[in-house]
């Protein structure tokens, strides 16, 4: 019984906390690349599936074209780019989070001159210039992003917020933090930013849960998308947690990358290579590369022209009116295009080894290379690709274009509560390593202070997260500043580190660190602590700092064993002590110590000197060991004293007298009084006030974010009223056309007359007028206002048209219904009285709404006949239908009586004109139903003759109904002296 109401509880808690079915429980990953965006949803009854955009496609290019009075998005931006280029934006990725002189935002401008970019003065970063507005690439991408959702709500068919985008594995800081403003710009909630590359690690492992076990197996995924290049390695293995057991790992070992090889640097090479025969043809004295629309035209075929020599030795290129109405046209060999990307795929091995150089692994060790990404379908990549590695062939087990986007999305449905995945553990790598820096005073041997710089690796290059760590300072009492910065990069090439940006990252000012002391100076330091955390989406924040102290107070009284018991308990299940503490957030339990490491260039004996100066909380913990270690054996010492006692005691329990053992209470008793009393430490945290400085890119203040919704929001309306007026337009068009052509069809004509004829056809050729003259610049209010004129002048004519074309089968039907009833009332009539299931009420109510329903149908027939097709007809198809209905329900009435109706039992008279044998077996069974046995050998009988099924009393289910079992039970019993009866019938 305990185990059903426990199951009940639990069904109705888990119920309370369902999400209702109004409210949105859809989720929605967004791959965003550099050039195309591939989305997914997960939603209840489908289980990860690819959202097709509006031509049908499985992927979006990510493109937006902001025309004079609208957007374009996707497919159609790119069909702007050829035309004008000036007004479509591309490859947002590689300018996210970076400054105005950052290396690749002057590569952005070589690539795409028309394009007028201009620094930002309050953040230095860069915005684009568009007639008298400005855009940021966060608000370009945030548009791209709401449009993400549109699409995504439309396949879903209901509201979509929460969202796991996609970012390279090499984005830093600043990168992050700028994919994660133009989500909040769009309106979505992100769930988290994951990695591509372990998006796609993480696809290949849900649908091979299987194969994966307890010994690790290494996978490298190269990735080579438009963009960039990324390899990673991945370790697979099962592990065992306290959650879940035993679960499926995935964990990132190392990570290459390249952040400008790819597919487009390929389409560039192809596009000089295409403009530069057509200047050798000289067939236009001007040069195609200061042409910008042909430019484009050329990168569009260049496009192209890859995608065909990767099946293909050779092939021609052509476009029709490159420039000045020329058309071009030549011939490309495959050899041809790996000659002018030489260098290119000569950069194909350098994230393989970087990736085995992070994860300190060998080829060896790596069982399968897999290929991800659309740039690795080119042969020439694959050949060198294969070299690298040393491998026979390369592996395409996965879908390079979807992977990540179905992994996100499966992420994405683990992390939203509307949705229960199998788990599949995460842990994912930090690329960059990130350390905290400060200054402190250090006295030198002969009395000189000196200021000394000071490192702590908060984070080493490929260390998991998400994760938390803490730092303690030891050595301020007042006010101090420290600096977070990232770590050692020389593994970065010189050009990556000029891409990379500035290396610091925040300066934080701490204060209220003197007046804690102060206000604490009785007690004992324990340090400043701040505490770190990295988060799902690689982000690091500072979570809070805090001054802990330690103050020493006396217990009144010894704990007695259930309240040790009690502590044991709720420190196994809290994972910390119990110690009171004020001011004091919530306790992180998963935080980790931070080690005191001096940076590289300083010298031992200064490591020394630190590390006694600066001890981390870990430390501390080890020198109080000795004294917990011996408080724990003193405990231990006495328990086992006492333990001793009580066996003695249950061994020779009649050895000593009641005196005897009053005179040992006593002693026991005045011992523990002159014993000190035990002291308790207590800890006291003070919550410092943190100002944060941000020194790589600075965020955009709370204003600029609303001024950037607004603007996107204005856009929005906008193009939703556009989208209105076209509307409009185009239903009053086809209203004029449509309506014209009708009057000249004889369904119409036969209903209208002359005049009325003349009056719409002349509002009908002035509203044509109109259209052409004002119509195609009037607003939305003036065409919607047009249009209900026109509707409300043919509304009658319409009317009778629709009438008569309803009449020939809404009469057809009441017809049929009317001698089906008919036949059935005079069946009914003609059971005998013995076996009648109806009432006379019953028939003649059935009867009556025949003849009434008849009646009307003659009457209204009749003198609709006598009426003119020009006036308003009195037979109304709505008024059919109600007649149907009317009769339908009074049959349907009687025909589901007769058909849950149970047959009359014969009478006794008519029982003795059958066989002798028949009556002694029916008054048997007469008389086992009337007479029940009274002996007890009969009840104990009873329960086994029962069905089998009503022994089961465990089964929860039919206690939910009881009273279905009562009326099986009662059919059961009821139907053996009842089955000849139904044969008969």
């Amino acid at each position: 019984m305990r185990e059903r109401l426990s199951l009940w509880a639990v069904f109705c808690l888990v119920a309370a906390f369902l999400p209702s079915q109004t409210e949105s429980v859809a989720v929605m990953s967004v791959d965003l690349g550099s050039e195309w965006m591939k989305i997914a949803i997960v939603k209840p009854g489908v289980p990860m599936e690819i959202v097709l955009n509006k031509e049908s496609r499985r992927k979006t290019p990510v493109a937006v074209c902001l025309k004079e009075n609208e957007r374009l998005f996707g497919d159609g931006a790119l069909g702007v780019a050829v035309k004008n280029p000036k007004v479509v934006y591309r490859f947002l990725q590689s300018i996210l989070g970076k400054t105005a002189d950052n290396p690749q935002v002057e590569q952005y401008l070589k690539h795409f001159p028309e394009h007028q970019l201009q620094r930002d003065e309050k953040r230095g970063t860069v915005y684009f210039k568009f007639e008298e507005m400005q855009y940021t690439p966060e608000e370009l991408l945030g548009m791209m992003l709401n449009y993400s959702r549109v699409l995504a709500q439309d396949f879903a068919e209901q509201p979509i917020k929460d969202a796991v985008i996609t970012v390279p594995a090499y984005f830093n800081q600043a990168e992050r933090r700028a994919v994660l403003q133009a989500a909040h710009i769009a309106g979505l909630k992100v769930l988290q930013l994951i990695n591509d590359n372990t998006a796609v690690a993480l696809n290949y492992g849900v649908f091979r849960r299987k194969d994966i076990n307890s010994t690790a197996q290494n996978v490298m995924f190269y990735d080579m998308g438009s963009g960039s290049t990324t390899a990673t390695i991945v370790t697979y293995q099962t592990i065992k947690t306290k959650e879940s057991g035993t679960q499926p790992q995935l964990q990132i070992r190392g990570v290459g990358f390249d952040r400008t090889l790819g597919g487009f640097e390929i389409e560039l090479r192809l596009r000089d290579h295409l403009a530069k025969l057509f200047n050798e043809q000289k067939k236009s004295k001007k040069d195609v590369r200061e042409n910008l629309r042909a430019m484009a035209k050329l990168l569009k075929e260049a496009q192209r022209l890859k995608t065909v020599l990767s099946a293909n030795a050779d092939h021609t290129a052509q476009i029709e009116g490159l420039m000045d109405d020329i058309d071009f046209k030549a011939k490309v060999t495959r050899s041809e295009f790996e000659a002018l990307c030489e260098d290119l795929f000569d950069r194909v091995p350098g994230p393989v080894q970087q990736a085995l150089a992070a994860s300190e692994m060998n080829m060896d060790e790596i069982e399968q290379v897999i290929l991800v990404g659309g740039s690795t379908r080119v042969p020439r990549v694959q050949d060198v690709l294969l070299k690298a590695v040393g491998r026979e062939e390369l592996s395409k087990n996965i879908n390079a274009d979807e992977a990540a986007a179905m992994g996100a999305v499966y992420q994405a449905a683990a992390l939203s509560k509307a949705f229960k995945v199998k788990p599949f553990l995460v842990r994912d790598a930090a690329v960059f390593p990130i350390q905290v820096e400060f200054n402190r005073e250090a006295e030198e041997e002969d009395g000189v202070k000196t200021m000394k710089h000071n490192k702590r690796i908060l984070f080493q290059r490929m260390a998991p997260y998400p994760q938390r760590k803490v730092i303690t300072f030891n050595r301020y009492t007042d006010d101090f500043v420290f600096y977070i910065n990232y770590g050692d990069l020389s593994f970065l090439s010189e050009q990556d580190m000029k891409v990379f940006g500035s290396q610091n990252l925040t300066t934080v000012k701490l204060s209220g660190v003197g007046s804690s002391f102060k206000k604490h100076s009785d007690a004992e330091s324990k340090g400043i602590k701040a505490h770190f955390n990295m988060d799902e989406s690689g982000v690091l924040i500072l979570d809070r700092v805090e001054s802990v102290f330690e103050t020493i107070v006396e217990e009144k009284e010894e704990e007695s064993t259930l309240t040790k018991l009690g502590n044991t308990i709720s420190s196994l299940f809290g994972g910390g002590s119990s110690e009171p503490t004020a001011n004091m957030s919530e306790p992180v339990t998963d935080e980790e110590e931070v080690p005191p490491e001096a940076g590289k260039e300083q010298e031992q004996s200064e490591k020394q000197e630190e590390t006694a100066q600066e001890k981390p909380e870990m430390e501390e913990g080890k020198e109080g060991e000795p004294q917990a270690e011996e408080q724990k054996d003193d405990k231990e010492d006495k328990a086992e004293t006492q333990g001793e006692t009580e066996a003695e005691k249950a061994e020779k329990p009649e050895e000593k007298s009641n005196g005897e053992k009053a005179a040992e209470e006593e002693a026991e008793a005045e011992a523990a009084d002159k014993k000190p009393k035990p002291q308790k430490k207590s800890k006291i945290s003070e919550d410092i006030t943190v100002e944060l400085e941000v020194n790589d890119v600075l965020n955009p203040s709370t204003e600029d974010i609303e001024v950037s919704k607004k603007k996107l929001q204005d856009l929005t309306d906008r193009d939703l009223e556009k989208q209105e007026r076209e509307k409009t337009l185009n239903s009053l068009e086809a209203f004029i056309f449509e309506t014209q052509d009708k009057l000249y069809q004889d369904e119409y004509l036969a209903v209208v007359t002359e005049e009325e004829k003349e009056q719409i056809t002349g509002k009908l050729s002035e509203a044509s007028n109109w259209m052409d003259e004002d119509g195609y610049s009037a607003g939305t209010k003036e065409l919607k206002e047009k249009l209900s004129e026109l509707r409300k002048l043919c509304r009658a004519m319409f009317f009778r048209v629709e009438e008569r074309k309803k009449w020939p089968d809404r009469l057809a039907a009441l017809n049929s219904l009317l001698n089906h009833s008919t036949i059935f009332l005079k069946g009914a009539r003609m059971i005998p009285e013995s076996d009648q299931i109806f009432t006379e009420v019953e028939l003649k109510t059935l009867e009556r709404v025949i003849n009434e329903t008849m009646t009307w149908k003659n009457e209204t027939v009749a003198e609709q006949e006598k009426l003119s097709p020009t006036e308003k007809p009195v037979l109304l198809s709505k008024d059919i239908e109600a007649k149907l209905s009317l009769l339908d329900r009074e049959v349907n009435y009687l025909l589901n009586k007769a058909k849950f109706a149970k047959p009359k039992p014969k009478d006794k008279a008519k029982d003795k004109n059958s066989t002798s044998t028949e009556n002694k077996a029916n008054s048997t069974e007469d008389a086992e139903k009337v007479i029940p046995p009274k002996s007890d050998d009969a009840e104990k009988v009873k329960p086994a003759e029962e069905p089998p099924t009503e022994e089961k009393e465990e089964d929860p289910l039919p206690e939910l109904n009881p009273a279905e079992k009562t009326d099986n039970t009662e059919s059961t019993e009821s139907s053996k002296s009842e089955n000849h009866i139904g044969n008969e019938l």
